[in-house]
């Protein structure tokens, strides 16, 4: 087998030739997918594992290896459709697909590069870091949009860090996007506990249940799993297609990790009496939830605590309107305190996502059975946002980055905390506010902030140019976020990011 190095660079040097002939990493990420999963497949049904895979015949590796020129663009995308028609996650991978490599020499050295190594030997490990590389690029690519479902992985890694997953417990992300918190978890309870054999079967199978509504990042997620060894070729798929707000299915989890997507309000395409189609939006009527709205944040929100068992834990991302904004944001804040503990909020940078001008936070909580009292007593806020900067490119956000902020959560008892604020020490970035402190505030608000931006007071010592024009073009583009959300609302319209 190639060495390391070398199957990497091949898989990057076919992006890079595939992008000259105007097929983009997402495009080439999807064929690869397909390819990839079919050659598997292929390894699978051959000694020493000699699975029964449900692939229809004629429409297997070995028919398409076979075939050159026209004939292979035809048999290609006939074997796309046939396999979308299957069941399993074998069906779900295959879904709505399509060939977007158009030269047929092309993507017969696609194949060929996939011939030539034994996907299913390769250490998991290998095939995971030229997935998640290839993930990573595509989310680079602005204009594809796929940056919105691509979660910083070291920001994963730190909330994961901090809630410590354990063996034989169920996670779930109600918005998998391509499965970067799956994974982290699955690293983390692997590499932290001496797993026996039924605890690696739950791992593996038992463990892991998501939604995600885009075909193709759905598609993403499943093969990003598999790579990493999570799931079964031949068996069934734990990422629905449902759309995970519609209703409550009755399940209920050890966890939900999730960064539920960007963009306050959900909407629908409806076409009223005239033939014309019109946005409208969307408003789900669910008993479990507090309030009705069609803010999508705070539904999510909603759902996330209704999917939880009963000391069930959840660490969210959320954008900083759930922390302040009235009506239904003040309810939802009000029941959320009442109902669950709340207790640690971090305040995320600028520049860490794709999707420009997001301001966002971190919300862990943990689930609580009914009580007259309010669960959370106090609330812990991380400020990692005053004085910070950061880039995508230039300086990204790090692991490294968070550690100050794993430590303050201390996760091994995250009872025994200590500020590092103080009267004395102003500057310091761990405070906490009891729960009489936030209720007096204004509509609940939990978007508290207490340290002086130097960029203010202090001319003197500006950070980089680059680092000052992105946090201009941050705010600039925050701000437009925010008018427009204005406009579609005075307009009876809907904004969707998504």
């Amino acid at each position: 087998m190639s060495n390391e190095a070398s199957i990497v660079s091949k898989v990057w040097s076919f992006a890079n030739v595939l992008r000259d002939d105007g097929v983009s990493y997402g495009d080439y990420l999807e064929q690869l997918t397909y390819l990839l999963f079919l050659k598997m497949v292929d390894e699978f049904a051959s000694p020493p594992y000699n699975r029964k895979i449900n692939v229809p015949k004629g429409y297997d590796w070995e028919s398409l290896k076979s075939k050159r020129g026209a004939e292979l663009d035809t048999h290609y995308s006939k074997t796309l459709k046939e396999l979308s028609n299957t069941k399993g996650i074998l069906g779900q991978i295959f879904t709505k697909s399509q060939n977007k490599i158009q030269d047929p020499a092309k993507l017969y050295k696609v194949i060929d590069m996939v011939d030539k190594e034994k996907w299913s030997m390769m250490g998991a490990d290998l095939k995971g870091k030229i997935y998640e590389g290839l993930l990573e690029k595509n989310a680079e690519d602005t204009k594809s949009g796929a940056g919105q479902y691509f979660t910083p992985r070291a920001l994963i890694k730190a909330m994961v860090a901090c809630v410590q997953p354990e063996p034989m417990k169920t996670i779930i992300d109600p918005a998998c996007g391509t499965g970067g918190f799956f994974l982290a978890a699955y690293d983390h309870i692997k590499d932290n506990q001496n797993l026996n054999r039924e605890e690696k079967e739950f791992l593996k199978s038992k463990t892991f249940y998501g939604n995600e509504i885009v075909a193709n990042t759905r598609r993403l997620c499943l093969m990003n799993m598999f790579l990493h060894n999570i799931g079964e070729i031949d068996g069934e798929t734990f990422i629905s297609s449902a759309d995970a707000l519609v209703a409550d299915e009755g399940k209920r989890f050890d966890y939900v990790l999730a960064n539920p997507p960007f963009g306050k309000k959900s909407s629908m395409t409806i076409t009223n009496e005239e033939g014309e189609q019109e946005k409208e939006d969307l408003v789900y009527n669910r008993q479990d939830f507090w309030v009705t709205t069609s803010n999508k944040q705070l539904n999510f929100l909603q759902h996330i605590r209704t999917l939880l068992k009963e000391n069930g834990e959840a660490a969210v991302v959320l954008p900083d309107n759930v922390l302040f904004e009235g009506g239904a944001g003040e309810t939802v804040r009000k029941q959320l305190l009442q109902t669950t503990e709340l207790h640690t909020i971090l305040r995320l940078p600028t520049g860490i996502f794709y999707k420009p001008g997001v301001k966002a936070n971190v919300l862990f909580f943990d689930n609580r059975p009914g009580s007259k009292d309010a669960w959370t007593k106090e609330i812990w806020f991380y400020d990692y946002r005053t004085n910070i900067h950061h880039t995508l490119k230039k300086k990204p956000m790090t692991f490294d980055d968070l550690q100050d902020f794993i430590r303050c959560y201390n996760p091994s008892n995250r009872h025994d905390r200590t500020e590092t604020w103080s009267e004395s020490n102003p500057e310091g970035r761990w405070r906490k506010f009891t729960y009489e402190e936030i209720l007096s505030r204004d509509k609940t608000n939990l978007d508290i902030f207490w340290l002086k931006d130097k960029s203010l007071a202090d001319l003197d010592n500006l950070p980089d140019p680059d680092l000052l024009a992105n946090q201009i073009i941050e705010d600039i583009e925050a701000g437009l976020e925010s008018f427009k959300e204005i406009m579609a609302t005075l307009n009876g319209d809907s904004v969707d990011n998504d």
